[in-house]
């Protein structure tokens, strides 16, 4: 398995450099077709309204950075983004939804993706280790921890998390990716294909209320972002596609900061509701503009 690459000049630009398969940079024109795949850090759960009327599982909001990104440039937006999709789901069937591949067709000019978090279980073990404050925690905290309790006991998916991601999930992740590069590539030959890596949640530094982990559990997430940004930006490479690291972008703009571009786990003081550990309304507006300075004219 290839591991994690350097970080490059044009890394520190957004864009990733491709080693890979050159692909061309097509401009994407206005009322192109666009496809945007991906988890829950694309799909926006808790950003302003729901994207869907009526709402569905998917918690897609009108203004995650796919939408905010067709808005911008007048782009024919299909956005299947799905929140607690894994890499599984963009390939296969997941219950009554498609797989999110399928929404690929031969004119798609611009792919979107933002995957992976959920296959090593990413937020699911910063909710875990948030809830060990117990009694501690406001009741907002509290009430979701009893939820999350309720489903470990259920057998939901992270009542088997192990301690840190094996290298056995990474392996298949990055498998899994290779196989999406792969497949957007065959059905979409002349698609612009960008990745987006996940948002910086936790600071650099001590925490703060948001955020109750211990020193410790917040090392651990923190190495798993970097992970997970090393094997998106391989995969990329691999592929010849382009990253935005948004991971860098946010850099002191996470869920401590003074202008927080995630969530943390406790809500501000009057925050409005949210959702825990995932993006705000201001982070999916960076990277929205990010991309389209990505996009060129």
């Amino acid at each position: 398995m290839i591991k994690g690459i350097g970080v490059s000049l044009c890394a520190l630009l957004l864009a990733g450099c491709a080693a890979g398969p050159e692909v061309a940079r097509a401009p994407v024109a206005p009322s192109a077709r666009y496809v945007a795949m991906g988890s829950s850090f694309a799909a926006g759960p808790g950003v302003t309204d729901s994207a869907d009327s009526p709402a569905t599982r998917c918690t897609r909001s009108r203004d995650n950075y796919a939408r905010q990104l067709a808005r911008l440039r007048q782009l024919d937006l299909v956005d299947v983004s799905c929140g607690g999709a894994t890499s599984t789901h963009l390939l296969g069937p997941w219950n009554e939804l498609a797989p999110q591949i399928d929404a690929l067709t031969a004119d798609t000019a611009l792919v979107t993706i933002t995957i992976g978090g959920n296959d090593v279980g990413y937020v699911g073990r910063l909710f875990a280790a948030s809830c060990k404050g117990g009694s501690e925690l406001p009741a907002s905290a509290a009430a979701m921890c009893k939820g999350m309790a309720a489903r470990q006991q259920a057998g939901g998916p992270s009542a088997s998390l192990p301690a840190i991601p094996t290298e056995a999930a990474w392996a298949t992740l990055a498998v899994s990716l290779d196989r999406i590069t792969a497949e957007v590539r065959r059905r979409a030959p002349r698609a612009r294909l960008i990745f987006v890596d996940y948002v910086t949640l936790l600071p650099s530094g001590a925490s703060c209320p948001q955020v109750p982990l211990s020193a410790d559990d917040a090392a651990s997430a923190r190495a798993t972002a970097r992970r997970l940004a090393q094997e998106t930006a391989a995969a990329a490479k691999r592929a010849g596609a382009e990253v935005l690291r948004a991971s860098n972008l946010s850099q002191g703009h996470d869920a401590c900061a003074a202008e927080p571009w995630a969530n943390g786990f406790v809500p501000s003081q009057g925050g409005a509701p949210f959702a825990p550990y995932h993006p705000n309304l201001a982070g999916m507006t960076a990277i929205a503009a990010a991309l389209d300075r990505m996009l060129g004219r």
